[in-house]
This record gives C-alpha cells, sequence and structure tokens, in this order.
C-alpha cells in the first residue's frame, strides 16, 4: 500500500460524505403535502385560539390543558428556565399561581406558523396580557412568544415554549 497526500484522500472521501448524508436525510425526512401543511397550520391556529380563549374564560389552570404532559415539556420566560418538564408546570400553577391571579385575559396577533412534519410544528406570535391580581390590579404586559406543538392523541400541545417580555413603556 502507498502513503498517498492526506489531500488525495480528502477529495475522495469529502463528497462521499456530503453525498452519503444528502441521502440519508432525505430518506429520514418525513414529507407531506401542501394540503396536510394548510390543514396542520389550520389545527395549531386553533390550538392558538382555544388557548386565548380558555386561558381568558378560566385563567391560568387552563394552560395545565394545553401544555403536552410530559418530561420532555418545557418553558423558558425571558432567557431563563421557568419550567423543566409538565410535572413543574403543574405544581407551580395549582400550588401557586392560581392564588396569585384574579384574570388573564391573552390576546395573539401576527401568528406564525410553520409546519414542520405531520406531527410538529412551530408557532410564533406578538402576545398582549391582562393580569389582574387578587386585589384588582392589572397589569399589562406585550411581547412575543414561540413554541413547538406536537399533535398528540388528545390534539395539539405546547411541547415547549418562550415568552419574552418586552421592557414598560
Amino acid at each position: 500500500m502507498t502513503n498517498k497526500p492526506l489531500s488525495s484522500v480528502l477529495k475522495f472521501y469529502i463528497p462521499l460524505f456530503a453525498l452519503s448524508l444528502l441521502f440519508s436525510c432525505k430518506q429520514n425526512t418525513t414529507s407531506f403535502t401542501a394540503s396536510q401543511a394548510a390543514s396542520i397550520k389550520d389545527s395549531v391556529m386553533q390550538l392558538a385560539n382555544n388557548t386565548a380563549k380558555d386561558i381568558t374564560a378560566k385563567g391560568p389552570i387552563a394552560w395545565l390543558d394545553y401544555f403536552e404532559n410530559s418530561p420532555d415539556f418545557f418553558m423558558a420566560s425571558d432567557g431563563d428556565l421557568a419550567f423543566v418538564n409538565y410535572a413543574a408546570a403543574n405544581s407551580f400553577i395549582k400550588n401557586t399561581l392560581v392564588h396569585q391571579m384574579r384574570a388573564i385575559t391573552l390576546k395573539w396577533s401576527n401568528i406564525r406558523i410553520n409546519p414542520t412534519s405531520p406531527d410538529y410544528a412551530t408557532m410564533a406570535a406578538n402576545f398582549h396580557e391582562d393580569i389582574t391580581d387578587l386585589a384588582g390590579k392589572t397589569m399589562p404586559f406585550d411581547g412575543y412568544f414561540t413554541a413547538t406543538v406536537h399533535q398528540t392523541t388528545k390534539g395539539w400541545k405546547y411541547l415547549n415554549m418562550h415568552w419574552s417580555i418586552k421592557p414598560g413603556k
């Protein structure tokens, strides 16, 4: 066996590696039609609409209907991890948050939904919340929300979320 310079070996293996990577990614990618993508967008939009409606009607406890009950669930806010999993969110909402808030009004605007597979999509939106504490004081919050949503046996759920709140005006 002769010793070939490294550049000769790389000239052979790099294109081969790139080609195999391309084909392996292509085989593992789940494709869906434009009609399926439109259906996903519609159903995730319904998730967003139902979330705002139920949070406004039922208060913070309603979030638990929309979080995916999974150890993979997490939520961040302004760059900090707020909930490491569903159990942490469930405990905080039931034991603390419902005892601090009388009401929440949630409104989305400029919603963007990007299907990534038949069972997953990303959602992003501006939001406005009016949070009323137990003393009746209402505080407005505006910001931006992003999430990965997942189609489960119980419908679309938020798998992870991030809230960025604009500084006060």
